[in-house]
Order: C-alpha cells, then structure tokens, then sequence
C-alpha cells in the first residue's frame, strides 16, 4: 500500500476502520503496517511508545485477515489495532509501569481487560510511555524520558496515561487504554484534544494491572472520538451498552457555580460556554447548580492515595529506595505516616458523600459540564519540578477537578472542545451518576456530531 492510502488509514476512527476491514474495504495488515509506519515516525518527536511489538503485531493481523476471508469477525474491534499503557500486565511479558524496578520482570499473568479485547479482535501492538506507577498528572517519567504533546512537543501530555494520551492524538495508535485514578484518563484526553471515559468505580475490572489505589483505580479508553469510546467500553466492561442516537434534547446539563470557573483561564471558560450553546441548540437545557465542597472531597481522596499506594511499593521503598525518582518517593514518603483512623474515616465517608452528592446535583441535573482542568497546557520544562512545596503545589493544581469526581467514583466522558489562540486543546468533561456511562457518552456522540474540533489532527 502507497504512503498516501496508509495516511488515510490512519486518520480513521476504530468504529470506521472496523467497518473498513469487516466490508473488505482494507485488511488488517494494511492498517498495522500503516499505524507502526507513523509510529515510528512520530517516536522520535514524541517518545510515546515504549516498545513496538512489530513482528507479533504483523503475524496476528495476517491471522485476523485470514479469519475474515473465511468469514469470522471475533467481534467490533476485529483487526483495530491498540496500544495500552504499559501497566497492563500480559503473561509473559514485561510490562515496566514506567519504573526502572519492574523493567526487566515478565507478568505471571494477562489483565482481564487484554482478555476481554483480545477476544474482540483489537490486536496490540506496542506499550505505551507512562508516568512512573502511574504516580503523576502531568506526563514527566524520569527513566524512560519525558512524553510530548503533539500538538507541540515543548509542552505536557497530562498524565499519568501520557504514552495513550499522544500516541491516540497523533494517529499512531487507533485506541489505547489508560487508567484513571485521580484524573489520568482526563488529563491526557484534555491536554491532547482526544476522547476519553472513566466509567464507574468497579465497572471495569482491574484484575492484573498494577495498583495504585484500589479505592480509586478505574480502567478507561482513550480514543479519537466519544463513538469509539463507548465501543472500547462495551468490549471492556461486558454487559455495557449504550444507544448513542438516543436524543439529547430534554437532557437538563449543569454548569456548576462553585470551583469549576474559580480563577479559570478566559479562553477555558469561552470554549466551555460555547459548548454550553451547543446543547442548547440540540435542545438540552443548561443550568446552574451548586456543588458540594470539593475541596473536602479531594483531601479525603488524598488519604485513600497515600496509604493505599504505599503496601505495594513496601519492599521496594525499603530495599531499593534509589531506584525510584525524586518526585515518587517522596510522594510515598509523605503517605507512609497516614493513621489507619484517618484512612477508616475517608472510606466510612465516601458512601454518604455520593450519597449527598447525588441528592444536591443530579436530582436537580442529568450531567455535570466543566472544564478538566482551568488552565492552559503549561511546558514540559516548567512543570519539571521533582520534589518540595512548589512541586505539591503543582501536582495538586492539576487535579483539582478531577480528583474529588475520583472519589466519589462517578463516571466521566472528555471530549475536545476548542483550541487555545496558541493552538493547544481544550478539555471538556460529562459528569454522570453512577453508573450511567451511557448519557454521558450519548451527549459526548451528540456534541462531536454537531461540532468537529475532534476530526483536528496535531503534526
């Protein structure tokens, strides 16, 4: 296949080249060829992939080709090839999480979610850069180098899912999964202009992937668009389905009162109100509600992260301090005092606090509407601060409106919603009751079919 139709490969979404393949209209392999071409091409700009599996990749997309002119379709993702955030462990096989600790150890073990895609035909192949043990918003890994935006490489991807982030952004993967403990599905979908879900806390098996928090951890895709998205989730979480043509009008969408716009960038807050318009003429009421404190929210999610993290990494902290980066030991090393009261108190908390936060929000609204984050996609060398004050600061300004959702372990859908005078992506996220992933990306589908910020590719 020339250059020019593996280009156009590429810019396709999973639903679209699915189609393509099932149809006969092109093969698995022209598509894995045509996706590890651009990423090798984009590796050296970006540094998103951690390896290329190009050899098994291209023996599984003959197969996938041979079962198709026999007429067998394992399923929607058939021949789609993925990349997955190098914590999603599969037998056999190293998977680093990022760390100089676990680079050389295989898994015992394949994650249910591979599983679950494997069986509908996606094909991996590759693993993807990520922050280190998945501790870290803004994309910085100190062992394997800094992941890069591709809509300008002196700028972050968001984190900890950065490798998913840039590699879905830049048509160098097809879909890639992520996780998303305090924003990490989120931030990289917001700073890298893609789609992404964090489903329900327990919606989505977390059965051997690395931990972090078990209280927290949540499996969600970054994909090209909300459509892909909601097919990713359907595969990784059996028994999901959603109607994505299910109207949006008479949808009552909230725009909160409290923290979203506190001190947001005005381009931020313009785009959103823009997207606000956008339901408006699908036919969606917009209105204001009051949130419950979330300042209270994020603290209690902050004790849940720091004594949950730290029994993973005991050994390691005792035996190998040195091989942990500046930054995530002394993350480790501020959790290691939490009282186990304290961490009690936090989980005991959690049940009435959605409780009170569904009766105050989604009793008077069917969505949250808000920015990801409040400010503009800062520079890999600004936000290369390792440890000390300044650094919290940081790290805790990244997730002020993501965590406190992480707690109460609702479901999220992103999409993009505009662009920065500087070119960069502006986030929006969906905010849904528990367990209603399916409104949140029917209006997600709805916003993208109206508008077309989601078809702007980087480079």
């Amino acid at each position: 296949m020339d250059r020019a139709n593996r280009n156009g490969l590429t810019s396709l979404s999973c639903v679209e080249l699915a189609a393509a393949i099932r149809e006969r209209r092109t093969t698995c392999v022209a598509a894995m060829e045509a996706v590890l071409e651009r990423a090798r091409a984009i590796q050296p700009r970006l540094n998103c992939f951690l390896r290329l599996d190009e050899d098994a990749a291209l023996a599984a997309a003959h197969l996938a080709d041979r079962e198709v002119a026999r007429g067998y379709v394992r399923g929607p993702l058939h021949g789609v090839p993925m990349a997955h955030k190098d914590m999603y462990y599969r037998r056999g096989v190293v998977s680093s999480c990022g760390s100089k600790i676990l680079r050389d150890t295989p898994a015992t073990a394949t994650a249910k979610v591979l599983e679950h895609l494997d069986a509908a035909g996606a094909i991996q192949f590759g693993v993807l850069n990520m922050a280190e043990f998945a501790m870290g918003p803004t994309g910085h890994n100190w062992h394997y180098g800094h992941c890069r935006n591709p809509w300008d490489p002196e700028r972050i991807t968001g984190g900890s899912s950065s490798g998913s982030g840039a590699s879905v952004a830049a048509r160098a993967a097809f879909a890639a999964l992520g996780s998303d403990t305090g924003g990490s599905v989120r931030l990289p979908a917001a700073f890298c202009g893609i789609s992404g879900v964090r489903p329900t806390h327990g919606r989505v098996s977390v059965e051997n992937i690395l931990p972090l928090c078990p209280s927290l951890d949540t499996v969600g895709p970054l994909t090209r668009t909300v459509e892909d998205a909601a097919v990713v989730l359907s595969v990784i979480a059996p028994g999901f389905a959603c109607n994505l043509e299910k109207p949006v009008a008479g949808l009552r969408i909230g725009r909160p009162r409290q923290l979203f716009y506190d001190g947001c960038d005005a381009e931020i807050a313009q785009a959103m109100e823009a997207s606000l318009e956008v339901f408006r003429r699908l036919g969606a009421s917009v209105v204001d509600v009051d949130l419950p404190d979330f300042s209270r929210l994020s603290a209690l999610a902050g004790v849940l992260h720091a004594a949950e993290a730290n029994p993973f990494h005991d050994e390691w902290f005792r035996t190998r301090p040195q091989d942990y980066s500046a930054q995530v030991r002394e993350r480790l090393e501020k959790g290691r005092p939490v009282l186990a009261l304290d961490y009690v108190k936090a989980l005991q908390a959690r049940g009435p606090a959605i409780a009170a936060f569904c009766e105050a929000v989604f009793s008077k609204v069917d969505l949250v509407h808000g920015p990801v984050v409040s400010f503009q996609t800062p520079t890999v060398a600004e936000t290369d601060l390792s440890t000390g004050e300044a650094a919290a600061q940081m790290l805790a300004r990244f997730v002020r409106l993501t965590r406190p959702i992480s707690y109460l372990g609702l479901p999220v859908a992103c999409a993009n919603a505009g662009f920065t005078k500087a070119g960069m992506p502006i986030g929006m996220q969906l905010i849904a009751p528990p367990l209603d992933e399916a409104t949140a990306l029917r209006a997600g589908h709805a916003f993208q079919r109206a508008t077309d910020w989601h078809l702007r590719a980087p480079l």
